[in-house]
């Protein structure tokens, strides 16, 4: 299940999943070492500096790289995109924050739109309010839900960012079209909240509730994650239900297409397995490929968009980095001996945090932060600002932990604001800026001294 049901009040303390003197830790598989894995290598080449920055004698800096802008070093009179990923990864969004909204009830959602002008906030009472990031965080959508069951689940903004969906612990799935929408948008009262009936399928035989919906990147299907243990793909354009796959033996917690091309789709379960699922061979039903590695549910999954790698967090108090090549068919000899644990009701065990999955095909596990209670998400960091050099997630203990993908470790901890959980957050794509969802109802910016002109200056 992904929803605690501990009061508003309730605060949390304690950092699990850190060392004994608070630092945090990462492993990295000995036959994928950081030195031979080309997905480090290419997040190093990613995040810059660029070639002839490397190899000039003097130390990279932004100043060296500015200076060689002066010169046209590069040919362009611009810096390359890894240069200014170079230059603006050194802005983490580390100051603050400010406050920008407060609800009276758990936030539970949160996300930027593909350009940084929207920011989207669900919470648990009924309510999705859209900001308009370029006028001063204004409310430019105010949007009352219908017939949740328990809180809004999830949200998703379209490419185009014309239409959202909101989802629950329903099998109905509405869709907003934000772009005629006024200001305040109740449902099926002022405007129409569209329901997509994910139950209409043949095998579905009972009601279930849905935790994860994602657009796919042309915006014409969504994909979903239930707790009937199933993925779901929708055909907006032909508007039907075109896919159900009983894809789990427990909860999918969480669902992610794997690249812009929507042939894959990455899957999360409470069975503690990450599943890989290609839609052009799915004649057998079955997955393409089973991950191994963590010891307790899949709580959220984000794709490095390409392809190949992607991220999971855990009830483990981990989070996990996947490589698809090392995927197995199957889950033979890969039992899980770790005994049950809820972790709706109780701290993480000690003796369970440092147990490792005996057949884990993770290339690297990062720990620091605290997955209890409610579904903990995390993501890469944006490419064009800083070459998904990091990874970033909410916590239980009421903060947002960052780390740096090659090191591991934990290059900052953005932490004394929230009084609980952090269950999403969200780095703006371009400006050293992220935003902080919490149950204690309050949205959060933290920033860094790095104005947009600045970073303008680095395109």
């Amino acid at each position: 299940m992904g929803y605690g049901m501990s009061r508003l009040h309730e605060a949390y303390s304690e950092h699990e999943g850190e060392n004994t003197d608070g630092s945090s830790s990462v492993e990295v598989k000995n036959e994928f070492s950081k030195l031979h894995n080309d997905i480090f290598q290419l997040t190093r080449l990613r995040s810059g500096p660029s070639e002839s920055i490397r190899k000039s004698r003097d130390a990279a800096s932004i100043t060296r790289l500015l200076r060689g802008r002066e010169v046209n070093s590069s040919g362009n009179g611009k810096f390359s995109s890894v240069d200014r990923a170079f230059a603006l990864g050194h802005y983490l969004p580390v100051d603050g924050p400010e406050i920008v909204d407060r609800m009276d009830s758990r936030a539970y959602v949160s996300q930027f739109s593909a350009d940084g002008s929207l920011f989207v906030a669900g919470f648990q009472g009924s309510h999705i309010r859209i900001y308009d990031v370029d006028k001063d965080w204004e409310v430019y959508r105010d949007i009352h839900a219908r017939n949740l069951r328990w809180t809004i689940s999830d949200v998703s903004l379209s490419p185009d960012q014309r239409f959202l969906v909101y989802s629950s612990l329903a099998p109905i799935i509405h869709i907003v079209n934000i772009g005629t929408a006024s200001r305040e948008s109740y449902a099926n009262v002022t405007d129409i909240h569209d329901g997509l009936d994910f139950s209409q399928h043949e095998d579905v035989r009972y009601s279930f509730g849905m935790f994860s919906v994602k657009f796919s990147t042309d915006g014409r299907e969504l994909v979903a994650g239930s707790n009937d243990d199933s993925i779901y793909v929708y055909d907006l354009q032909a508007d039907r239900l075109t896919l159900r796959l009983p894809a789990h033996t427990s909860d999918v917690n969480t669902v992610a297409f794997a690249d812009e091309s929507g042939n894959l789709i990455y899957s999360g379960s409470d069975d503690n397995l990450c599943k890989v699922w290609d839609r052009r061979c799915l004649s057998s039903g079955e997955a393409a490929g089973v991950l191994t590695g963590h010891l307790h549910g899949i709580t959220h999954i984000d794709s490095r968009g390409d392809g190949r790698c992607f991220i999971s967090n855990g009830k483990d108090q981990a989070i996990k980095m996947w490589d698809i090549r090392k995927m197995t068919s199957n889950v033979d000899g890969s039992e899980n001996r770790v005994p049950a644990w809820d972790y709706r009701y109780s701290r993480y065990p000690q003796q369970q945090k440092q147990q490792k999955h005996p057949h884990d095909q993770s290339l690297a596990t990062y720990r620091g932060h605290s997955v209890l209670r409610t579904l903990i998400r995390c993501y890469f960091s944006p490419t064009y600002s800083t070459g998904q050099k990091y990874i970033y997630t909410g916590s239980y203990d009421a903060s947002v932990c960052i780390y740096d993908v090659v090191s591991g470790l934990q290059v900052a901890k953005l932490q004394g604001y929230h009084h609980l959980a952090v269950r999403d957050c969200s780095w703006h794509p371009s400006d050293p800026m992220l935003v902080t969802s919490s149950w204690d109802g309050r949205i959060a910016k933290w920033s860094r001294a790095c104005s947009r002109q600045d970073t303008s200056e680095l395109d």
